[in-house]
């Protein structure tokens, strides 16, 4: 069946406002050709799309079924018109990440940044914080410590405090931070993490034998399931708070370092460094996850 694009749009818009007024003006037209596009779309599906109410209009079910295809197809149209439209060249752009930002931060907003600079594409590679920008052929990396890492220009990121996180089974046996000491603690590569925050809690710090990872991923995994209890930043694990796989029995953390988006300095920044430097810090800045700090009992 052909049907003319004009009153295909015009029964889009006006199905968003359910109003022909406000539909005339964002198509910047008449009420009355606006009437007269929707009428001809009905009379060629024969069905009415709309019932015409003292105030306004109200779809019908043909109308209602019309809509989400409808607005699925000019969306992407718009799109695909706004990629050809940006006159930049497409760049590749090679990213190291840490794989706790990655998946806890980075993924769930990658969307955004593609829709706001599509004439990059991203390359995405993650580590466990150890990386060589030039060896790996990066052109930036994000990573976790001080900021100071020789011959690099290093934007702060976000702070990811520390805190203890275990399973609600587990946690279920805890009442203060001394009852750790009955626990396996899990650990990272940084073996002075459980002693700052035993520190941060007022306890002594018992002697740690839990297994060692190389990823806090894979140290989270192993806490969900109830291997122990592991010092992760509640920030980055924000879905699995939610979520109840993981809890925070205590209300104690510790600073040892931020996300940082690092570069060299001896390479100027390309077009797309750039544009996903500026989106990644504004949407740092803007948009960090909410996380309930308040421990999980009293």
């Amino acid at each position: 069946m052909h049907l003319p694009l004009n009153a295909l749009r015009a029964f889009e818009v006006s199905a968003r406002h359910l109003n022909l007024t406000r539909a005339a003006e964002e198509l910047h037209v008449t009420q009355t050709a606006v009437s007269q596009h929707i009428r001809n779309l009905e009379d060629r599906l024969g069905k009415p799309l709309f019932r015409r109410l003292p105030r306004g209009l109200a779809l019908t079910d043909e109308g209602l079924a019309l809509l989400p295809a409808l607005a699925d197809a000019f969306g992407r149209i718009e799109r695909a018109l706004a990629q050809c439209g940006d006159t930049r060249p497409r760049e590749v752009l090679t990213v190291g990440a840490v794989g706790t930002f990655a998946v806890g931060w980075l993924l769930p907003r990658l969307q955004a940044f593609q829709q706001q600079c599509p004439f990059v594409d991203l390359r995405l590679l993650t580590n466990n914080n150890r990386v060589d920008l030039a060896g790996e052929g990066l052109d930036c990396a994000i990573r976790f410590g001080d900021g100071a890492w020789h011959g690099t220009e290093a934007d702060h990121l976000l702070e990811a405090p520390l805190t203890a996180m275990c399973s609600p089974a587990l946690a279920a046996r805890l009442r203060a931070p001394a009852g750790l000491a009955r626990e396996a603690l899990l650990r990272s590569y940084r073996a002075d993490e459980w002693a700052a925050w035993f520190g941060a809690a007022g306890v002594p710090c018992p002697v740690v034998r839990g297994t060692v990872f190389d990823s806090s991923l894979a140290l989270a995994e192993a806490a969900a399931q109830g291997a122990g209890v592991a010092l992760l930043p509640a920030l980055l694990f924000e879905r699995e708070l939610r979520q109840g796989r993981l809890v925070r029995p205590f209300r104690a953390e510790i600073a040892l370092g931020a996300y940082w988006l690092t570069r060299l300095r001896s390479r100027a920044p390309s077009a797309g460094l750039a544009a996903f430097r500026d989106w990644l810090l504004a949407t740092c800045a803007e948009n960090r996850p909410a996380v309930d700090t308040a421990p999980a009992m009293p």
